[in-house]
């Protein structure tokens, strides 16, 4: 567990637990256009893959950040993100960015991870922004290729998902 001073409030950065299932549920409502699961989904991503989640908390124990992801069987040097979810009043201070890195280097240091995977669709600029921005500063290069396609996977219902791919990431940095 970590703890951040964000000036007048300090976040704690945590692998999640169970209670945090239904505050998943409820943070992720408040983040269109995030994709929402069931609770007992969130409640999965709580406990099945908190070794390669990090939920963020602020003062008042309210969940005001968090990251699912985990690692493909077939990969095991491989973190996939799968959704990032932050607090519309937390937003505009670097949080998802802190988020992204605290669990890249826990997942770095526990899992021996080299590599992170991701889908974003086109013409989400803040998760580009993201993604540049801490692929750039892990010196991790990118791949992109469309991982599940509009036509072929989603029947014209759903934009492309393009797989980001970073890494190899440099061990030294861990």
């Amino acid at each position: 567990m970590d703890k951040y001073n964000t000036g007048s409030d300090t976040l704690i950065f945590r692998k999640p637990q169970a209670t945090d299932g239904q505050p998943l549920n409820a943070l992720v409502n408040r983040c269109p256009p995030l994709d929402t699961n069931s609770t007992y989904c969130n409640l999965l991503q709580c406990t099945h893959f908190a070794d390669t989640s990090i939920a963020v908390e602020n003062a008042d124990q309210a969940l005001v950040g968090f990251i699912s992801g985990y690692i493909p069987p077939t990969r095991p040097d491989t973190l996939f993100v799968w959704q990032v979810a932050v607090d519309p009043g937390c937003r505009g201070q670097g949080l998802a960015q802190r988020m992204l890195k605290a669990l890249v280097e826990r997942c770095r240091t526990e899992q021996s991870i080299r590599y992170i995977e991701t889908t974003i669709t086109p013409g989400n600029s803040a998760s580009e922004a993201l993604f540049t921005r801490v692929y750039t500063e892990l010196q991790a290069p990118i791949e992109k290729t469309v991982l599940f396609s509009r036509k072929t996977h989603f029947a014209d219902q759903h934009d492309d998902e393009v797989l980001w791919r970073g890494g190899p990431l440099d061990t030294r940095q861990a």
